[in-house]
């Protein structure tokens, strides 16, 4: 069933088209992925579905029993409660009941007045029906809810009481979108929802829109978030909007296959018009008056015939190398016994780690970990607590910050450029600004004026000017579109430097990395390999480990021990797992009778039946109890 169609949408800016004549269907519980380049109208798209934009042109049909929600860069939260309360005001109605039961438990708790049975009466049955409506709409649950969602998203049980307006602008849209989760609309439109998670948050967030029950339209340039999540790809090109009904990673195989038949037909079509063409033109030369008759018989069916258009190609992204001015020495840098505090907040400890040339390394760990404040120190920015830092011979070390700061907002690109690199030509300038789309008048625009894919394409182009031999990059794919990914992507493996990058775009890693190092508490911990091998890791920890010892130089002896530690450990781990995936198991059947029951609520012979009736709410009462309980338990344990 349709839940959601747009017909010939239109929208303009002036002079420029952003949407042209978009058309497209989606059934109930399709989950959609959205994706273009940055500036073809993603967000436009989405701000027009919610009625925040109107279009110029076009209908748009929505399913009026449907309810839609939207995470939208207005994030309307109420700054003067914590975070808990505000996640809380999702469930105002749930509240408002709770406390008209309690007040109908106090009047019912009333000595009984005989010349007052009906009014009894009528307490009993308002309490009755107000439960019933309270039990359906999970008021036994939601607390438990908020909860779950808070920790997946990121947020800790002390985090639940710090108060909004302390929060940075990532965890402000964390809140947003954890109230947007907890108002389970049937369709859900979604702008970037992982850009201020960590990994863990990311999964967690993968896990829960796979088992959502709605309808989900996400806009990402988080392919493999796309590849877990979604069913369908509709790719907004030139105003356009084509649709495929797979995910990402075969979309890119249908799209390349669509495009070859499509040029093939186009350039057919094109040599036949010639060839029409020049028959024609040989016919007019013979100047008489069958040739000539022949000739417009032909210009008559050619202009009769339905022209195929040439087929439209993904825009070209920057032209990214990275090259380094020197060869640096084999050793880049060596941490030892490095700590680093911010008050009681310990950001890490005894921390320890080696660099060698070529290798390229991902920093990964939980958000507030340190590992901004790692690269700091190496830059010299920031200064630790306690240990060494030792940078090779000859390691020159280029730095690109995600938070841009190095950037004078009231420079010009031109100037921002030209003023890091004086010695650079005009012309050299000017074609490498333009390697990075930025041409024209474009090299006038003020910082200030740009979006955040633009401003990254600067630091980007800065990075590659500063020819490094190690490059210390914070996120570097936050703001960049899925073609300036790739493009960023084949720049890194031609790179002969050293790399060492902090990341969450899990595709990127598999694709470039060779070494990973998680950043805790107490150091780091090591993994010889990309994204899936670390998740295998995580999974399985005992896989791979003879590989990775001998690879560390340890003895047959050592391992043997060492193995039967990890055996020790693993087994504790797994019976740990086992028992949260019966408790995850047994709430959802828990949940699925509570349906039932409830649909069961409303069956004539049940609710006609006062005994009956009783019976099923005492079932639901019951049951609410035991999720309740079931959710504490896997609070304890998570």
């Amino acid at each position: 069933m349709i839940v959601l169609s747009c017909k010939d949408i239109c929208k303009s800016y002036g002079i420029r088209d952003v949407l042209k004549k978009v058309t497209f269907s989606i059934n109930e519980g399709d989950k959609v992925g959205i994706i273009g380049a940055n500036g073809e109208g993603k967000s436009t798209l989405f701000k027009i579905i919610c009625k925040e934009l109107s279009q110029d042109s076009g209908e748009i049909f929505i399913d009026k029993n449907k309810t839609l929600g939207y995470l939208s860069q207005n994030l309307n939260l109420d700054t003067d409660k914590n975070i808990y309360e505000e996640t809380l005001s999702v469930f105002d109605e749930l509240i408002n009941i709770e406390n008209k039961l309690s007040t109908l438990e106090i009047k019912m708790n009333e000595p009984y007045d005989e010349s007052k049975a009906e009014y009894h009466e009528k307490l009993i049955k308002d309490y009755t029906t107000l439960q019933d409506i309270y039990s359906h709409k999970g008021g036994y649950v939601y607390k438990g809810e908020i909860s779950r969602v808070l920790k997946g998203l990121g947020f800790t049980e002390n985090d639940f009481y710090k108060d909004i307006n302390t929060l940075s602008g990532g965890q402000k849209t964390r809140v947003a979108l954890c109230k947007l989760l907890l108002r389970k609309p049937d369709i859900l439109l979604l702008d970037e929802p992982t850009n201020h998670l960590d990994l863990e948050a990311i999964a967690w967030l993968e896990e829960y829109m796979k088992t959502y029950k709605g309808t989900v339209l996400v806009i990402s340039h988080d392919r493999f978030f796309l590849d877990s999540v979604t069913n369908n790809t509709f790719e907004v090109i030139n105003g356009e909007v084509e649709c495929y009904n797979v995910p990402y990673t075969k979309f890119i195989e249908l799209r390349k296959k669509n495009y070859e038949a499509k040029l093939k037909a186009y350039n057919l079509q094109q040599a036949e018009i010639k060839r029409q063409e020049a028959i024609i033109e040989k016919f007019r030369s013979f100047n008489r008056e069958k040739s000539i008759r022949a000739a417009e018989s032909r210009e008559k069916a050619l202009d009769k015939m339905e022209r195929i258009d040439a087929p439209t190609h993904e825009k070209e992204g920057s032209k990214i190398k990275f090259e380094a001015s020197i060869k640096s020495g084999y050793d880049v840098l060596h941490i030892e016994k490095m700590s680093k505090a911010y008050g009681d907040k310990v950001l890490f400890k005894n921390l320890n780690m080696d660099l060698k040339r070529g290798e390229k390394i991902a920093l990964i760990g939980e958000n507030g970990r340190g590992k901004t404040t790692l690269f700091k120190i190496i830059m010299d920015v920031v200064e630790a607590d306690t240990g060494v830092k030792v940078l090779g011979t000859n390691v020159n070390v280029g730095y690109y910050d995600q938070e841009q700061s190095d950037l004078d907002l009231n420079k010009t690109i031109l100037d921002e450029v030209w003023d890091a690199f004086p010695n650079m030509t005009t012309t050299k300038l000017r074609n490498a600004l333009a390697s990075f789309l930025f041409t024209g008048d474009d090299v006038f625009k003020v910082i200030n004026t740009l979006s955040g894919g633009e401003k990254c394409r600067i630091n980007l182009l800065k990075l590659m000017l500063s020819k490094s031999n190690l490059l210390l990059m914070d996120e570097p794919t936050n703001h960049l579109d899925i073609i300036s990914r790739e493009a960023l992507e084949d720049a890194i493996l031609e790179y002969d430097g050293t790399l060492m990058i902090i990341s969450h775009d899990r595709y990127f890693l598999n694709k470039v990395i060779g070494r990973i190092l998680e950043l805790n508490e107490d150091g780091v911990t090591e993994y010889l390999g990309n994204y899936n091998y670390y998740q295998e890791k995580k999974l399985n920890p005992s896989r791979f480990e003879d590989y990775e010892e001998i690879a560390n130089g340890k003895t047959k002896t050592q391992i043997k021990e060492d193995k039967k530690k990890k055996r020790e450990a693993e087994k504790e781990a797994k019976s740990m797992q086992l028992k949260l995936k019966n408790i995850e198991k047994t709430i959802a059947e828990k949940e699925d009778q509570l349906v039932k029951l409830q649909e069961d609520l409303c069956l004539e012979e049940i609710y006609s039946n006062p005994t009956e009736s009783q019976r099923v709410n005492n079932e639901i009462k019951d049951l609410e109890e035991e999720i309740a309980n079931l959710y504490e338990e896997w609070e304890n344990m998570v």
